[in-house]
């Protein structure tokens, strides 16, 4: 086989997966597909397209460039196909170009079967995907997704609805608790945002930029006004790009804004996440330079030279694109922490960012002779590029426990976790100790005021840390909580911090209410996520308070439920509803289902958010979210249980 062949035969063999992912509804318009059940467990599908719309649907049971033409995807291991495609309709015989051998087509009306066998329970609807093939001459589209979802004689359905009618928000017994969702402050983020900036200030792509940066609008201009005015323009423009990045999400449909949530706690998006701060923390090392494609750079750069304001932005775009090996990890870090939290703290997070980085150009135009009491550049950057490796290392980790936690793969238990923390720690107290040194900071120095400083700040760091890896009470590390696995995750089976803490019900919303309809106790649910640092925080430093963790023990049923849990349900307890925005929406994980209780009952798709519910599901007061504050969160139960003293009475 030639290289050509080789080639095209390895891209269509990737194709399959990219469609998988993508679920891209492009293709052949007009399909139908139908189900016959033929004996127990068994059934027929018939797919019909009438017409192929001017293109030629290749046949099934082909497989030119070893990809096959048409293929059925199940997602569950219960659903098997059952044997070949049969043809209903006859094809034509077309001699390909491309693969130069005879396929069989349809140029108009094409339909064929294919027998499908169900161990277990069958589902009242069959959920699937056909993969087919079409073309044309030179075009060809493999692994075109037909996504269907057909009901099945005889199968059973679930009764589970992710509306509760006895759930009424507006109408809750007592009237306590939040009105909308408590995160992160705007402000707070903001202020992130500016840390982050100030901090990609100091880095080599940026800090030599602000004298000749200054020093040109100033000597350029006809008089100090223009100069000042032109230099606070360009930090304007510095400012309102960064801010801009942020524009797309606020396009999200609030409907769908569990987006956000899925973002961050999307297993493969936080291993990719965890490969690229990596890749930056290489980059900061030393071993490479990130750069943009050039042309990006000279195209804006070219057009710095128009007159006005014209030329003023786009030197400001310039800053941004050859800035980007060294903005590019900080700023990334600081907006993917803040996905969780929705649009405007992201774009509160990118403003702080912006205008940190934009203010020095505007000051020091204002105040030139500020430019005298600068560093001078030289190595200390290149010490501020690597501790920023090691920063950038940590959090790679951190991505990479998310995506473990989510999958619970055991891969970074909590002690695994804060072990690499600890050599992080340990190695960049080392650098900055000088044990290490790299030649781009030229010949080795006494240690300054500053560099002591950070080394014992990292020191004492490394140190908070190491009591971590134990079975101990002094395991808690609070100052961190919420960034670590939680204790639940750890290599000790009964570690100290978790067996005297509060023990949920998980996942299981009915043993809950089973559970409390026995007892007499009202329902604390908890929505919660294996990724949320928020929920973390909650169960470290709220929960272990001593009066919240004896009433959620002894006053209440607590039930966590994680919707980011990504185990597939059953086939026969998956559920299609249509939402309160009328859009229809599938059930098939763990998290879908607690997802859309959530959603459809309490209005919000943030987490931690907390409910009281009497075991007869009447919400009793206003839901909880993120409360720091254990004598807040302590009220709101007392409330809840007033509600149900009520109610009982």
């Amino acid at each position: 086989m030639s290289l050509c062949k080789r080639l095209l035969s390895f891209f269509l063999l990737l194709l399959p997966l990219t469609s998988l992912f993508s679920q891209d509804s492009t293709g052949l318009k007009g399909w139908t597909v139908e189900s016959k059940k033929t004996g127990e467990g068994k059934f027929e599908l018939l797919f019909n397209l009438p017409d192929a719309q001017g293109w030629q649907l290749y046949a099934p049971n082909q497989s030119p460039g070893e990809v096959k033409t048409v293929e059925m995807i199940f997602t569950d291991s219960a659903i098997k196909q059952d044997g070949d495609f049969i043809l209903t309709s006859q094809p034509l015989t077309i001699s390909s170009t491309i693969f130069e051998t005879d396929l069989a087509v349809f140029e108009r009306n094409a339909s064929w079967k294919v027998k499908v066998a169900i161990s277990g329970t069958v589902p009242a609807r069959l959920q699937g995907t056909m993969l087919y093939t079409y073309g044309r001459g030179e075009e060809y589209n493999p692994s075109t997704v037909f996504a269907f979802n057909v009901p099945l004689e005889g199968g059973v359905a679930s009764s589970w609805s992710p509306k509760v009618s006895s759930i009424d928000l507006k109408n809750p017994v007592n009237n306590c608790g939040d009105e909308g969702t408590t995160g992160k402050s705007i402000a707070s983020i903001f202020l992130l945002g500016l840390l982050g900036g100030l901090i990609a200030l100091l880095t080599p792509c940026v800090f030599p930029m602000i004298p000749v940066t200054v020093t040109f609008f100033t000597k350029k201009s006809q008089d100090r006004k223009q100069g000042v005015f032109n230099a606070m323009m360009y930090g304007l423009f510095i400012f309102l790009i960064y801010t801009a990045i942020t524009i797309p999400f606020h396009f999200v449909d609030n409907a769908k804004s569990e987006v956000f949530n899925n973002i961050s706690t999307n297993v493969w998006l936080n291993l990719f996440f965890f490969a690229i701060f990596v890749f930056f923390a290489l980059s900061f090392f030393g071993l490479f330079e990130i750069t943009l494609p050039s042309g990006i750079a000279n195209r804006a750069g070219s057009k710095s030279g128009l007159g006005n304001l014209g030329g003023i932005f786009f030197m400001a775009a310039t800053l941004a694109i050859v800035s980007f090996s060294c903005t590019g990890p900080i700023l990334g870090t600081l907006l993917v922490g803040q996905l969780q939290e929705g649009a405007w703290p992201l774009t509160a997070g990118a403003a702080g960012f912006g205008l940190a980085l934009s203010l020095p150009f505007a000051l020091f135009a204002m105040f030139p002779n500020w430019l005298q009491s600068l560093p001078k550049s030289g190595g200390w950057m290149t010490t501020v590029k690597v501790v920023l490796g090691f920063v950038e290392l940590a959090l790679a980790v951190k991505f990479l426990a998310n995506a473990d936690n989510v999958k619970q793969w055991g891969i970074l238990k909590r002690e695994i976790f804060v072990g690499l923390w600890v050599i992080i720690g340990l190695l960049t107290t080392l650098y900055l100790a000088g044990v290490f040194h790299k030649k781009s900071e030229g010949p080795r120095k006494k240690l300054s005021l500053i560099r002591i400083v950070f080394m014992l700040a990292f020191a004492a760091f490394t140190v908070y840390l190491v009591p971590g890896l134990l079975n101990s009470k002094m395991a808690a590390l609070k100052l961190l909580s919420g960034f670590p696995p939680p204790v639940s995750y750890s290599i000790y089976p009964d570690h100290v911090l978790h067996a005297k803490g509060v023990q949920p019900i998980v996942n299981d919303f009915q043993a809950a209410l089973d559970k409390a309809k026995k007892e007499g106790k009202p329902v604390l649910v908890d929505f919660t996520g294996w990724a949320c640092v928020n929920c973390r925080r909650m169960e470290e430093k709220v929960w272990t308070n001593q009066e919240v963790d004896s009433m959620m023990r002894t006053k209440f049923v607590v039930v966590s439920l994680y919707v980011d849990e990504r185990t597939r349900l059953a086939v026969q307890d998956r559920v299609t509803f249509t939402n309160a925005a009328g859009e229809e929406e599938t059930i098939e994980t763990v998290g879908n289902k607690w997802t859309a209780f959530q959603k459809e009952n309490f209005g919000a798709v943030s987490q931690p958010q907390y409910a009281i519910l009497s075991p007869d599901q009447r919400l009793l007061t206003k839901t909880k979210f993120y409360t720091p504050d254990a004598g807040e969160f302590v009220s709101w139960l007392k409330c809840g249980l007033e509600a149900y003293d009520k109610i009982k009475q």
